[in-house]
């Protein structure tokens, strides 16, 4: 429709160029830039008709300005969560406060097999450097609407997490270097270790530099044919760079879109401006048409990323009664061994009589 209305103008827009050159202007110069300008139009409009055939953006999952399908009506497409709020230009999952989490969710599930995410964000605060936290995380999962201390989200998620973390909380002085994006894929039995910056189940991820910068951050996820492709632009440069490449990921469909955020001791705000999701065109042989759809989600050769499922230690109750029973048993071992050799030299002294 906007295109119609566009081309309408632009026709109009000509035959008014047209009687003006003929009845007034008389000067070549006048014309020629006239004519400039017509040609400038028409290309601006072409170009904008190719960018909507050719991306394929699907509203009703994405959240962008003015954010009408967000709130608490019937009508709404996400649903608002603890301490976000909307304004004008973005979503605030928090503030600059301490002890805060808020979230955005989608209430439609996702059954498109391949996509790709744009999401648009700002992290910024009063504090220094390393005296700021914690980030924001993005979602596609099983669970929507669930707070926890994944990033205001379940540790223990069925999906896909994106964490962009802000702060260190393993090691202030290990090799690397953050804010870091990390990539974890869950499957209801992993935890994200917040205490180790989620190393232990990472599949991928980068440095990125995403804090008190004077432009805006972009993520861009990429899912396609059972390949996730993680790329940045946080230079203000228009240019995507890797993060991480990902093969044999396989997540199931029906799942949830979101993004939440929290801060602890440290804080700062964490802006959403925009989540876009656009539908890939994959052309698939036949084999990968009748390739059946997993339930769980899953990676495959999970060793090549050195993914470490520590079992939880003893807490120390249990570690108390066990020390007790095995005392207990120690003791009834001797006693009983201490009543068998007193019959056994008793038995012996009596062959001598």
């Amino acid at each position: 429709m906007a295109a119609a209305v566009t081309m309408s103008n632009l026709c109009r827009l000509r035959s008014f160029f047209i009687s003006r050159s003929v009845f007034r202007f008389k000067n070549i110069r006048e014309l020629t830039c006239l004519f400039v300008v017509f040609c400038t139009l028409m290309s601006q409009s072409l170009a904008d008709d190719e960018y909507e055939m050719d991306d394929f953006l699907k509203r009703e999952y994405s959240l962008t300005k003015p954010y009408r399908g967000l709130g608490f009506s019937s009508s709404s497409q996400w649903d608002l969560m603890g301490s976000a709020m909307v304004t004008p230009e973005h979503v605030r999952l928090t503030p600059d406060l301490q002890s805060r989490q808020g979230a955005v969710w989608s209430r439609i599930p996702c059954y498109l097999r391949d996509w790709e995410l744009q999401v648009h964000f700002k992290i910024h605060g009063q504090a220094k450097k390393n005296l700021n936290g914690d980030g924001l995380a993005i979602w596609i999962t099983k669970e929507r609407m669930q707070g926890g201390p994944a990033f205001g989200n379940l540790n223990q998620f069925t999906g896909l997490g994106i964490f962009v973390d802000t702060y260190p909380n393993e090691d202030k002085n290990h090799e690397r270097a953050f804010p870091y994006i990390s990539v974890m894929l869950g499957n209801g039995t992993l935890i994200y270790d917040h205490d180790r910056d989620g190393r232990p189940t990472e599949l991928g991820g980068c440095t990125a530099l995403v804090r008190n910068t004077v432009h805006n951050s972009f993520v861009l996820i990429r899912y396609s044919r059972n390949r996730l492709t993680l790329m940045v632009d946080v230079d203000g440069k228009r240019e995507w760079k890797d993060c991480a490449d990902i093969t044999g990921l396989r997540l199931p469909l029906g799942y949830f879109f979101g993004a939440s955020s929290a801060t602890g001791d440290l804080s700062d705000n964490h802006d959403l401006i925009s989540m876009k999701l656009y539908q890939l065109t994959v052309e698939r042989t036949l084999e990968e048409e009748q390739e059946e759809e997993v339930s769980i989600p899953s990676v495959d050769n999970m060793a090549q990323f050195k993914v470490e499922v520590q079992e939880e230690g003893m807490s120390g109750v249990q570690f108390f009664f066990t020390l007790l029973f095995s005392v207990i048993g120690l003791g009834v071992l001797v006693v009983v061994g201490l009543i068998l050799y007193g019959r056994w030299k008793e038995n012996s002294r009596k062959r001598f009589y």
